[in-house]
């Protein structure tokens, strides 16, 4: 069961020794075949950390479904919060490796939280989802 982790404090989480990816279960999710769907539905059964808004300077990953009309986004991305707004937030997106904005409305999860030293073995996994709304 996820646990809301609103309080932790910036300085507990870069100090953090939490590596709920490492022992081969990003190797496990990466092998295990399937859709990105079912690596991503891995993937969060492990992240047992979430907040509900994010923090600027920390990792998560969420499922997300924009409401622009003819682009290209990320269903499932991995993202390193730069800025909390009113209206979302804006992130860089290690899948797309650009920035992006995220509106409060298309969020479909919570935040999931990604651990600075869980970070190198995340971006590994094969779970982006590029899809093109309509």
């Amino acid at each position: 069961m996820a646990t809301n982790v609103e309080t932790l404090k910036q300085e507990e989480y870069l100090g953090s020794e939490t590596d709920r990816l490492g022992t081969g279960e990003a190797d496990r999710i990466t092998n295990m075949g399937g859709t990105p769907d079912d690596r991503m539905t891995e993937l969060l059964e492990l992240l047992d950390h979430y907040e509900v808004a994010p923090t600027v300077g920390r990792y998560y990953t969420f499922i997300y479904s924009a409401k622009t009309p003819g682009i290209r986004y990320d269903e499932f991305p991995l993202i390193a919060c730069t800025g909390v707004y009113p209206w979302g937030f804006s992130g860089l997106n290690y899948h797309w490796g650009d920035f992006h904005n995220y509106t409060w409305e298309e969020l479909g999860s919570y935040l999931y939280l990604i651990y600075p030293n869980e970070l190198e073995e995340a971006r590994t996994i094969p779970y982006q989802k590029i899809v093109l709304n309509r």
